[in-house]
């Protein structure tokens, strides 16, 4: 067998040559070229499948918007306030998670007085969430509280409210994670509102020897 110097090829020569092709007078030299040759054209082919992945890609980053739940109440005649706390505001991601939204100045729970909501409306809870299309909105009622004497002295909502002087009664609550079935679109640096409406009336009653139970009901007035 004739022994050749073993000399690489230049990585710019042209694979497709038909000298090449048709084999070279030295044999190990000829069997370098041809597993240099079959590299570089497996190496051309992973190329070639790699930009062709990359330039199909139709995924793109989401956006966010913000959305605001504001809360309004039906009259309720039975007592000169009603305080409610709420813990958890949050709403439904098709296809994800439940987004929560933010009580004001960062505060774990928000409470509001419902008297004070008759004839106004207030924030519940506002926040950015990811653009896209929710399916529901979720309530928690922590606790609720009603005072027979005097009205309340603070705003209709905030972090905390004084509690009235005079006769009040805890208003049991047997379930107050509520779950509102209302499909909304969230639109990329759009701002989204929500007006609920807490009807006082048909949440509250009497069970009789000065206790009390809540079963809220709130509906969804609009979303803008």
């Amino acid at each position: 067998m004739r022994i050749c110097p073993i000399t690489p090829p230049s990585p710019f020569f042209d694979f497709r040559d038909s000298t090449v092709e048709a084999g070279l007078a030295c044999p190990l030299q000829h069997l370098v070229i041809e597993t240099f040759m079959r590299i570089a054209r497996l190496l051309v082919a992973a190329a070639t499948l790699t930009a062709f992945g990359c330039g199909s890609s139709t995924t793109s980053p989401s956006g966010t918007g913000t959305l605001n739940v504001v809360l309004k109440d039906s009259p309720f005649s039975d007592a000169k306030a009603l305080l409610v706390t709420f813990s958890t505001v949050s709403a439904h991601l098709s296809g994800g998670d439940f987004m929560p939204l933010q009580f004001a100045a960062g505060a774990s729970s928000r409470t509001c007085d419902l008297k004070k909501l008759t004839a106004a409306q207030d924030v519940l809870g506002t926040g950015p969430v990811p653009t896209g299309h929710y399916t529901e909105l979720r309530l928690v009622v922590f606790t609720a509280t009603l005072y027979f004497d005097n009205t309340s002295s603070d705003s209709a909502c905030a972090a905390t409210i004084a509690a009235p002087p005079g006769r009040n009664a805890s208003v049991n609550i047997p379930s107050g994670d509520l779950r509102l079935n209302r499909e909304f679109d969230v639109k990329s640096n759009t701002t989204t509102t929500m007006v609920l409406d807490f009807d006082g009336d048909q949440s509250v009653k009497d069970t009789g020897n000065g206790s009390y139970m809540m079963s809220p009901v709130i509906s969804v007035v609009s979303v803008q």
